[in-house]
């Protein structure tokens, strides 16, 4: 269970404050600013011209449809934001209980599951994830579902070595010999003893949710346009002229993608010190 003191020490770790203030801002900005300044992130204009150079009716530019690449760019967060909370919680969903199970029975239960995580594991998660997404369907649904199915097992693996650990203590031991049952003992002895680690794995895993998601759509097989995302954006640098000669196209997009998952990496290691059980309360 996440002990007394974790807030103050987590305030007092200035990067992951400031990460999480960037998170935050950035959430309010690509949710609230289309709704405030109806923005239209799929109806082009073409008498501003394909990529348009950025100007006061476009301050991002254009795109090489005509559409609003600052619409596109804020709607294109939205995407990444909810597939860099949504597809953790999958993973944690499935994760979690199958990490429990394999830790507190061990025997079959423990060889299914590992040698299952194990399996998942030995796939590259992008090309499986592709394969996954291009026989669903690309859509924005199907990137979430597969990309949180795809880290379930390293969720897994994360609480099982925990539960190893607890199942082995005294109050454990205790708890059996008064002859609680086993649902009991998982949730109120050795559940509240993993959750802080899966709480840091939330953290990382959004990071690398945003960039699976990114990946997948900037090969064509993530959000499926007109529906703005910041892979797809990043896609038209293929072309080399856009790439050298356009960077409004897609620098905004590559900075953002960047700046996101390194302030989910500073917010789990923030979240992770304050809870290292090592340090003083």
């Amino acid at each position: 269970m996440i002990r007394a003191g974790f807030l103050k020490r987590f305030r007092n770790s200035k990067t992951a404050m400031l990460a999480l203030r960037f998170l935050t801002l950035e959430a309010l900005a690509v949710y609230l600013l289309p709704l405030v300044f109806h923005m239209d992130p799929v109806t082009s204009d073409v008498q501003a011209g394909f990529y348009a150079a950025p100007s006061a009716a476009h301050l991002f530019g254009t795109d090489g449809a005509a559409r609003d690449l600052l619409a596109r760019t804020l709607c294109g967060g939205q995407v990444s934001l909810l597939v860099g909370v949504a597809a953790p919680l999958i993973s944690i969903s499935v994760g979690l209980p199958l990490g429990l199970i394999a830790g507190y029975y061990r025997g079959i239960a423990e060889s299914l599951v590992m040698r299952t995580a194990d399996v998942f594991m030995s796939f590259p998660s992008i090309l499986l994830s592709l394969i996954l997404v291009t026989v669903i369907g690309p859509s924005l649904e199907s990137a979430v579902a597969v990309i949180g199915i795809m880290g379930w097992s390293e969720i897994a693996r994360l609480v099982y070595g925990n539960v190893l650990s607890i199942r082995e203590k005294e109050y454990v031991d205790s708890a059996l010999s008064i002859g609680r049952s086993d649902f009991q003992i998982l949730k109120d002895e050795i559940l509240p003893g993993v959750l802080s680690p899966v709480f840091v794995s939330f953290s990382f895993r959004s990071g690398s949710a945003i960039l699976q998601e990114s990946g997948l759509s900037f090969l064509g097989a993530g959000i499926r346009p007109p529906q703005a995302s910041w892979g797809g954006i990043i896609s038209a640098a293929q072309d080399i002229s856009v790439l050298t000669r356009m960077p409004w196209v897609w620098v905004p997009s590559g900075v953002l993608i960047v700046l996101t998952v390194i302030a989910f990496h500073f917010v789990g290691e923030g979240m992770r010190d304050a809870l290292d059980p090592k340090m003083k309360l």
